[in-house]
């Protein structure tokens, strides 16, 4: 068996696209996602425009709305300063409504994602790329080194598994491993490509500031890319503090 090349730091999920993830000390990954991943999307109630910080201004603060789900699987939400509301509901659109200052609306991409009493209007998913997205530690330290007066957060990344390496001199890591395969415990998976970062990354969030020299450093030293997709070969569930080894 190979040597250990990191250990899980940190697991997320996202129940809302656009929207805070959830930190968890553990993950089911199955053969297309992590359960619990991207159920829901928000729009903008006037039109069915699903929320795009990386495109437009007026969803800037989307990121800001905490998520999570409930033991019985169902969305709740949290704008900043207010309590947690269950969505989709009437009470949390218009809390989220008057956090963004326009009407809006969170509403589930498939009619299984919401409790059996929703019988509102679906949205579209934005787009479906790949059921992991993997980061590593080595890889911040990177972009550190490059930009020491920004904060390269696991959170400006939205990556689903963190992995805790020591840095590599002049590298971001992984995103030399296309191709290869990994093991995380009983987790297999095969890294598919490189993650190409959008202006998602330079926005604010609860505790780092508006930072376009993010961005900037990615797209001079790293061909726009952090981090890396991967696909399943054998779904698994995964805890934080669980070895990464190549395969």
């Amino acid at each position: 068996m190979q040597a250990a090349i990191g250990v899980v730091a940190q697991l997320w999920r996202y129940p809302a696209s656009s929207l805070a993830g959830e930190r968890l000390d553990a993950i089911s990954v199955g053969p297309e996602t992590i359960d619990g991943d991207r159920l829901f999307g928000l729009v903008d109630a006037s039109n069915d425009e699903i929320a795009r910080p990386d495109r437009d201004a007026k969803w800037h603060k989307v990121p800001r709305i905490r998520t999570r789900l409930t033991g019985d699987r169902e969305l709740e939400v949290a704008v900043p300063g207010g309590d947690w509301l269950s969505a989709p509901a009437a009470e949390s659109d218009r809390a989220v409504s008057a956090y963004l200052g326009f009407a809006a609306s969170i509403r589930p991409f498939r009619r299984e994602n919401a409790a059996s009493s929703y019988s509102g209007p679906l949205t579209a998913e934005r787009y479906r790329k790949a059921p992991i997205h993997l980061l590593t530690t080595a890889s911040l330290a990177r972009l550190r080194a490059l930009h020491p007066e920004g904060a390269a957060d696991p959170r400006r990344f939205r990556a689903n598994i963190v992995v805790d390496m020591p840095a590599v001199e002049g590298s971001f890591p992984e995103t030399e491993w296309i191709g290869r395969k990994l093991a995380i415990g009983e987790l297999l998976l095969t890294i598919s490509e490189p993650c190409r970062r959008c202006g998602f990354t330079i926005i604010a969030q609860g505790g780092f500031e508006n930072d376009p020299a993010i961005l900037r450093n990615l797209v001079r030293h790293n061909a726009h890319n952090l981090g890396v997709y991967c696909t399943v070969g054998r779904p698994a569930h995964v805890e934080v503090g669980e070895m990464m080894r190549f395969v």
